[in-house]
């Protein structure tokens, strides 16, 4: 009786004993072997970057914190975005247009008070769609006036849409004769509001004329008068960018070469740098934006404090003598291009040069005497053809005879394949290039299926710059919802293709930067804002966990012996840290289901007993993250290690950050 139960139960574990023996194979191919002593290419600190652009009022209305628009009525409507107040007579108010008085910025408006009182005369400005505005938070007004005699007092009011007054000062205008002179006047606003507006009241009997008519928050970037709108640039500084790429992207080039960015008319005083229209004003006839110029109140100046700030190392990219070739596709004639170049050649100076030099001089009495430690230049921005190498090719040779420190970034065009980057590539390689410039804006499968994109690259010469890429969904998402956690896993998975090839990619950047919810042309975004909030996307999140985990080596990571790029929808790439002794262990899981995998580490005895994870991830691959919900942000937590081994549960959408530390 014992025995027949005893072979029963035999019969009943043999085939499952096969089974499990039969499983073995296939459970040794779910382990991830990360070879801890075999460091190989080092991982530049610029490795990860941001790109910022005057795109969907990235700038004046954006990370520039004046609230007035067309505080200088330079608009081609110089009253755009003011409405006067008040019973007006014939010649009351006068826009007037003098180079004498100001070559680069020569209107101002002339105004004839007349024995009114307050609340009968002025001017209210409507801000960049409202003006956010933050309880308890000192606003500084100021006005550049000039007036003959005594009488005339400005009011400066901020106001709700119904009209209740949240922050009010006043002066009255002491006579100036024939000069200008500028007046500041400060108060604390009493309520929250973000479609506030300003009013300029205007009591007692004379004229005065008015110009730069100005109010900006006391709490900007390092609370620097009339700066930087201080939570935007705190996102930048929280994903402890390697460099910031500036100030383009297309409005480098210019609808036309006329309309181009021109670095020196955007430093020294910002009343002395002249405003011209932003070329995304009419770009796209669905997004038409009549009231987007560019003040340059955020110009090279601004730029380098802000890099500097922020520890990241500076790109500038300058015009090569093209236009966008998408437009007008204006050429500066090879006879007429030194200007160009002595720009490029000039930038040097001003970013490094003594404080005795022309430019060093400049940037000196802007109140940076020390240089900047420029180091890379980019020529050019998605220009493309032999046009394009032709000048590229001159750039190079007078650069490098004058700065032969400087490394310079060239533009492999708009796309990543096809005849017009083979072209470019090509030639740039054999021009010896210190980085060709590539750019990919794709749907979320390209990017998943170009994870080994760079690992058949030449390993000498020319480094990649990735320079502008974001995962695009179909036209079905529009604005903000664009910005979907599928196309930030997908970004994930080829950044871990990015980061095993570190020796072939040396920067990379998401692109655009910055978005604003009422006036943006393009997306996705990096960031979007509000006249009062900012909130960073699923992409935002990804950028920012790649940049603080991005370490200084690579190291060998293979399932099997296949590096880990798209087989079962899973993604991975190793890194040393030799700053702290940690290996850190990115896995993207690109599929709809959870799966489980073993993260093996070899060669090292010193591994800690419990490791940091940090995932990101949602339910629905088409999660957003709103100002009012952020559904997508990274989860830490603790994992156990033994025998230098973890094994993790990968949630479907997820990209996971694993920090396995040194035994101490």
């Amino acid at each position: 009786m014992k025995k027949n139960k005893l072979i029963k139960k035999w019969r009943w574990w043999l085939p499952a004993c096969s089974l499990m023996l039969a499983a073995i194979p296939a459970v040794c191919q779910q382990v991830f072997t990360v070879q801890a002593d075999k460091p190989g290419a080092v991982i530049q600190p610029t490795m990860y970057g941001v790109f910022f652009e005057d795109i969907n009022m990235g700038a004046d209305g954006g990370l520039y914190a004046e609230l007035v628009k067309n505080r200088s009525f330079e608009f081609d409507n110089p009253l755009m975005g003011w409405t006067v107040n008040g019973k007006k007579d014939e010649g009351d108010i006068l826009v007037l247009n003098s180079t004498a008085y100001n070559k680069a910025n020569p209107h101002y408006l002339h105004i004839r008070v007349n024995n009114r009182r307050k609340g009968e005369w002025g001017l209210t400005n409507e801000g960049f769609k409202g003006m956010g505005i933050r309880k308890g938070v000192t606003y500084c007004f100021s006005v550049k006036y000039s007036t003959n005699q005594p009488g005339v007092t400005v009011y400066a009011e901020l106001t709700t849409p119904s009209g209740k007054v949240i922050g009010a000062g006043s002066f009255t205008a002491a006579p100036t004769g024939a000069d200008w002179s500028t007046k500041e006047v400060t108060f604390t606003a009493s309520a929250e509001e973000p479609s506030a507006r300003l009013t300029v009241w205007l009591e007692g009997n004379g004229s005065i004329d008015m110009d730069m008519i100005s109010l900006f928050p006391g709490d900007t970037w390092k609370n620097r008068p009339k700066g930087l709108r201080a939570d935007m640039v705190q996102m930048l500084a929280d994903m402890q960018p390697g460099f910031v790429r500036f100030p383009g992207g297309c409005i480098v080039e210019g609808r036309n070469l006329a309309n181009r960015f021109q670095w020196k008319k955007t430093v020294g005083p910002p009343e002395d740098r002249e405003l011209i229209i932003n070329r995304w004003n009419t770009e796209f006839g669905h997004r038409l934006t009549p009231d987007y110029y560019q003040s340059f109140g955020l110009g090279f100046f601004e730029y380098f404090q802000l890099a500097e700030d922020i520890g990241a190392a500076p790109l500038p990219i300058l015009n090569c003598g093209m236009a966008c070739q998408f437009n007008t596709a204006e050429l500066a004639p090879m006879d007429a291009l030194q200007p160009y170049v002595q720009d490029a050649i000039d930038l040097v100076e001003f970013a490094n040069g003594p404080a005795d030099s022309k430019w060093g001089k400049v940037r000196a009495d802007m109140g940076h005497p020390a240089p900047f430690h420029l180091t890379m230049i980019g020529v050019g921005n998605e220009n493309w053809g032999p046009q394009y190498v032709e000048r590229a090719a001159e750039f190079a040779r007078q650069l490098k005879a004058a700065h032969p420190e400087i490394k310079l970034v060239f533009s492999s065009g708009t796309d990543p394949d096809g005849p017009r980057f083979n072209y470019l590539n090509d030639t740039l390689r054999k021009m010896n290039a210190d980085f060709i410039d590539e750019h990919y804006y794709r749907n979320p499968e390209w990017f998943l299926a170009n994870a080994g994109r760079y690992d058949h690259y030449p390993r000498e010469g020319a480094k990649v710059f990735a320079g502008e890429y974001a995962a695009h969904e179909s036209k079905n998402f529009t604005g903000a919802s664009r910005n979907t956690l599928r196309a930030a896993i997908a970004e994930a998975a080829f950044l871990t293709g990015l980061e095993r090839n570190a020796d072939v990619v040396h920067m990379a950047s998401y692109a655009p930067l910055f978005a604003s919810a009422e006036q943006w042309q393009w997306a996705p975004d990096l960031i979007w804002v509000n006249s009062l909030k900012v909130v960073g996307t699923p992409s935002y999140q990804v950028q920012k966990l790649y940049s603080r985990n991005k370490g200084t080596h690579v190291l060998p990571l293979h399932q099997g012996n296949e590096p880990v790029k798209g087989k079962d929808s899973l993604y991975a790439s190793a890194v040393f840290d030799k700053n702290t002794g940690d290996v850190i262990v990115k896995i993207v899981n690109a599929s709809q289901q959870t799966t489980v995998r073993t993260i093996q580490v070899t060669g090292s005895n010193k591994v800690a007993g419990s490791a940091t994870l940090t995932t990101l991830t949602a339910k629905d691959p088409v999660t957003v993250n709103t100002f009012d919900e952020m559904p997508v942000q990274p989860v830490v937590s603790t994992v156990p290690v033994r025998r230098q081994a973890v094994t993790l549960k990968l949630a479907p959408n997820s990209l996971s950050v694993l920090r396995i530390g040194g035994k101490k």
